[in-house]
């Protein structure tokens, strides 16, 4: 389909979005919108590096010399580097943190440092990219609390606060489109990459979780190791129509976080990684500040809720900044009926 000119001088972008929420009453403050702004382009740049995975050559190779198989590492190693590199220098960030590092970020002396701390998982499952199924990255802001400066220079424990603090959320989620999803606090919104201009447009404006569901995702393969209410949910959605919800429920499992949650959000469901028996010490498998609080506060900004099962996630105090937990989150009433499960 062609578009006019009159409606591409329609189309809203990222940019004027962030200002729209800057200029509102209790809106972002300009530093946070410039943040915003800086991850949106790292992510575009990333974009650019999945798609050519296969073209790549040089320090983006992914094919291994003597089988000439993919190379998931050095995917995930190019997409921190454009991360770390394209958000250092904006004098906004006091410090960084990423799934690829063993701590944190502080931003280099020769820059100037901000009142801000950014979080991401640069490509989140990464191996999918091998058969060409979809992949994404995570990020989420925070404000450097007062007095953290100087203590351990203002890195590690400063990133210890609950999701609720959480000033900005979002993920990219590279498929046949290029797609950002956001929320500042004041709901979620969709952009589009467009290729062609390099620009992300708004497309969709007001993102809510359906109430209803018939879809669920969860790794089946583990059905032998879930916990008595995981096991008991999943048997009621599998037994369907002639089952206590009287319905059919059709089962989606992509294996990446992104394209999972993706899919919730745009047509209802429930994401589940749960709790399981393969290990007492290990109560989860996602990591509260890189994966679940992020997505936890996309979700109840877009209607949903978000659970480790028995507690909110966005008011987990986290205790390291390694630490995983349970994921429950989607449409309300059934991540409400799960939790129900686990309080028997």
């Amino acid at each position: 389909m062609t578009v006019s000119l009159g409606e591409t001088m329609k189309r809203i972008t990222l940019t004027q979005y962030l200002l729209e929420q800057q200029r509102r009453e209790g809106g972002i403050s300009a530093d946070l919108r410039l943040v915003v702004e800086l991850v949106s382009r790292s992510l575009r740049t990333v974009s650019i590096h999945v798609g050519k995975v296969a073209l790549a050559d040089g320090a983006l190779r992914t094919g291994a010399p003597d089988t000439g198989s993919p190379n998931s590492a050095e995917i995930v190693e190019a997409a921190n580097s454009v991360l770390l590199a394209d958000n250092e220098w904006s004098g906004h960030l006091y410090a960084m943190a990423s799934t690829e590092m063993a701590g944190p970020h502080p931003i280099p002396h020769r820059y100037p440092r901000g009142r801000h701390l950014l979080v991401f998982n640069p490509l989140d499952t990464e191996a999918n990219i091998d058969v060409n199924i979809s992949v994404g990255s995570i990020f989420s802001i925070l404000r450097l609390p007062d007095g953290a400066i100087t203590v351990n220079n203002g890195t590690e424990q400063a990133f210890l606060r609950p999701g609720t603090e959480q000033l900005a959320a979002g993920y990219a989620l590279y498929g046949p489109q290029t797609l950002l999803v956001l929320t500042v606090g004041d709901g979620v919104v969709g952009f589009t990459l467009d290729r062609e201009f390099g620009s992300w447009i708004m497309t969709q404006s007001d993102m809510r979780i359906p109430e209803q569901t018939k879809e669920f995702a969860i790794n089946s393969s583990n059905a032998r190791v879930w916990d008595a209410p995981v096991k008991r949910y999943v048997d009621e959605l599998l037994a369907g129509k002639d089952g206590p919800r009287g319905k059919d429920f059709n089962m989606r499992w992509v294996a990446s976080m992104v394209a999972d949650v993706h899919r919730l959000l745009s047509r209802g469901g429930i994401f589940i990684y749960p709790r399981d028996k393969r290990d007492p010490r290990k109560p989860g498998r996602l990591r509260l500040l890189f994966e679940a609080n992020p997505m936890a506060f996309i979700v109840e900004q877009a209607g949903g809720r978000a659970s480790t099962g028995t507690e909110r996630i966005l008011s987990l105090m986290p205790e390291s900044m390694s630490q995983r937990v349970p994921v429950i989150l989607g449409s309300a009433e059934e991540v409400e009926r799960l939790e129900s499960y686990h309080l028997l």
